[in-house]
């Protein structure tokens, strides 16, 4: 407490507003302004190797941490490594060093999102951060519309965690700066901040509430959102073909819904999703007497129900507000299955559970915030971008081997080490009315570690997320290029299909052609060959010079075609039809494909009636051919077994064996016409209509 109450006090004592305007002033002016706001009684008041806004954010770190700007230097030159310390980035490096140490010790003070001048400093700490050096960018339009960038974004706010993390940086910044050309303006920042407060007493008094206590004891389970409670906008639960509208209650380990009665509600459903029960939470179609009509519903799926769950968000237009709660549901239940998953325990599951809330918080208040266009609400919650993003598992990997870590260092060393400045879990928790565990840290990793945050270098996070999301822009790339081929019209598709298909089909009439021996010489040479290599035992050798001559092939047009566009493939357009003759062509389609379908029935009920033998003579047959068959899979070399059957199917249409082929393959279907069906009894299902 009492150090809580020092580190508020030194909050208090920053300079007020924190604006840069002052700066636009003459060196005369500046000198003055910063003598009449108070130099530290030790130690220099300004460094002449930072720009202007790098000393101002510094000297606010120098009064938080309760020491001067040059004992933060020296501090630096100790700690840090030669490669930080480097002059090309010295100037940026100093600044992240002193503004994360600041930005750890002012986290833990209760209610410090509502602090207007923590709001500023650390968009200053931005500003700064893209001109850290004496010889930046001039700085005179440093003034109250100053903005900052994404690099600058994803660096500092990265620090406070209930702000931003390294995974969802990107979108929360690309939210924030959607309307003001990718660049971040302190009043659109002050306004998320707010409503992050906002959304942080919304969660505590939620949590303190006395609604399903009984339920929420056990467990210490908190509620991170409630629905269903205004008349107007109810949450529908769909039970057979009837709906029934009730109070629908989210909790950081299960979903609850309350069947809603004339002046209370039922007893409420649990739908567990902190255990093992294969859970697939998916969007749905509803609508009026089972039909599949609007878009507006969630269907929750486990071992443990019968049948799906459906809960539907009725809306004017749109599905906003289904697709928010569809996001969170899928948080909790993904951060759930990553515990389960990497068996995390103790502190390290709060922590986990702590993000996920965390997530779930900043999409409430970014929801809150006025935009053009409707949030993706996916991609601000890490549980959910790690599920979508290519090498997602990885980033999982990743946060569990730091817990995993970090659980031997608390176990091994349980006070901070030398170059670590610790984030307490606890008091993180406790801003949000929670109680965890004890505080953690870090593990002692290389470099200069401020909570999750490594001063002039990369985290391993941070290098998966970099990675991962440098995949999913090649994904995208290329799934727009698959999105621009897309044509329509079952006819124009089978056009591109076919002309795509025009070298398979080439290969194929070409060994039709041999096959059917209608060039003798060219078959006799082929089946020369081809038994030469079986009989030698090189056909390993065969297939394994194709390969190379297909990979020297795609080497040598690759290096052909560099610099050039590629070819585009061009497909001659069937004449267009008009909507009757689309339908017609479905309708003919649709009866080609059932009566593809109705032949394999007929060819699965023949086998049927031969394993039967409800033929006898037909199954006899079978039998011998079984027979033989094994003795010469038992007796001949598999050499001599491949040879035979090349030699069967390539010289059956030559001029020795046509006529002998052809009297074959007449009895042979002569035999399998003779099969009858085995029988087959349509029962019509009896329609279980629930009604409640």
């Amino acid at each position: 407490m009492a150090m809580v109450s020092k580190t508020r006090n030194m909050l208090d004592g920053l300079v007020k507003d924190g604006s840069f305007r002052w700066l636009t002033k003459t060196p005369s002016s500046l000198d003055d302004d910063l003598d009449e706001k108070g130099s530290l009684s030790t130690g220099k008041s300004w460094l002449p190797e930072l720009s202007p806004a790098a000393n101002v954010v510094i000297r606010k770190c120098s009064k938080i941490l309760g020491i001067s700007m040059n004992q933060l230097e020296e501090n630096f030159d100790v700690e840090a490594s030669e490669s930080i310390k480097h002059k090309s980035q010295y100037a940026r490096n100093f600044l992240e060093y002193c503004c994360f140490r600041a930005l750890a010790l002012s986290i833990p003070v209760n209610g410090y999102l509502g602090d207007k001048q923590f709001r500023r400093l650390t968009f200053d700490m931005m500003v700064a951060w893209e001109f850290p050096a004496a010889s930046s960018q001039p700085f005179a339009s440093m003034d109250e519309d100053a903005t900052a960038g994404l690099e600058a974004f994803s660096r500092i706010a990265s620090a406070v965690p209930i702000i931003s993390n390294a995974i969802v940086t990107d979108s929360i910044f690309g939210v924030l700066a959607s309307s003001t050309g990718d660049r971040l303006l302190f009043s659109v920042y002050d306004k998320y901040l707010t409503n992050l407060e906002r959304a942080i007493k919304k969660f505590k008094n939620q949590s303190e509430s006395s609604h399903l206590s009984a339920l929420r004891t056990a467990r210490g389970e908190k509620i991170l959102e409630l629905d269903g409670t205004v008349t107007t906008q109810p949450v529908l639960e769909h039970v057979g073909i009837s709906a029934w509208p009730g109070r629908l209650t989210l909790t950081d380990h299960a979903l609850y819904f309350e069947a809603h009665r004339v002046v209370s509600y039922d007893k409420p459903k649990i739908y567990d999703l902190s255990d093992d029960l294969n859970q697939i939470v998916k969007p749905e179609l509803t609508g009026p007497w089972g039909t599949r009509l609007f878009d507006k519903a969630v269907s929750y799926k486990s071992v443990s129900l019968s049948e799906p769950v459906i809960m539907e968000f009725p809306e004017l237009k749109g599905h906003t507000r289904r697709d928010y709660w569809l996001a969170i549901i899928r948080e909790v239940l993904h951060v759930h299955q990553f515990i389960l998953k990497f068996q995390i325990t103790g502190i390290e599951r709060d922590e986990a559970l702590l993000k996920a809330i965390f997530g779930i918080l900043r999409v409430q208040a970014l929801k809150d915030m006025s935009s053009k266009h409707p949030l993706c609400y996916e991609d601000l919650l890490m549980f959910n971008v790690c599920d979508q993003l290519p090498g997602g598992d990885l980033i999982l990997e990743t946060i569990a081997n730091r817990s995993t870590v970090r659980a031997l260092e608390r176990t091994n060393s349980p006070k901070p080490r030398n170059r670590m400045y610790s984030i307490s879990t606890s008091a993180l928790a406790s801003n949000l009315g929670l109680v965890f565990g004890t505080s953690s840290h870090v593990p002692n990793e290389t470099g200069i570690v401020v909570g999750e945050i490594c001063v002039g270098e990369m985290t391993p996070l941070e290098k998966a997320v970099k990675e991962s999301r440098s995949n999913y822009k090649k994904v995208m790339q290329a799934q727009a290029t698959v999105d621009g081929v897309k044509v329509d019209g079952l006819d124009t598709n089978l056009a591109v299909m076919k002309e795509l298909l025009s070298p398979m089909m080439q290969l194929g009439n070409w060994i039709l052609l041999l096959a059917y021996w209608e060039d003798p010489l060219k078959s006799i040479i082929f089946c020369l060959v081809f038994s030469y290599i079986i009989v030698r035992g090189w056909l390993c050798y065969a297939f394994a010079l194709l390969l190379t001559f297909f990979a020297v092939f795609l080497v040598i047009t690759r290096c052909l075609s560099q610099g050039k566009t590629v070819d585009e493939l061009k497909v001659v357009a069937p004449p267009p039809m008009n909507a009757m003759e689309q339908l017609l062509a479905v309708q003919n389609a649709i009866s080609q494909a059932e009566e593809l379908i109705q032949d394999g029935n007929v060819v699965l009920l023949k086998i049927r009636a031969l394993l039967l033998s409800i033929f006898p003579q037909a199954t006899e047959k079978l039998v011998g051919a079984f027979l033989a068959s094994a003795l010469v899979l038992a007796f001949l070399p598999s050499r001599c077994i491949i040879l035979l059957t090349f030699l069967e199917l390539f010289t059956r249409y030559s001029p020795i064996r046509k006529a002998s082929t052809e009297r074959w393959t007449r009895r042979l279907k002569e035999w399998w016409f003779s099969i009858p069906a085995a029988p087959v009894v349509l029962e019509r299902a009896k329609e279980d209509k629930k009604k409640r």
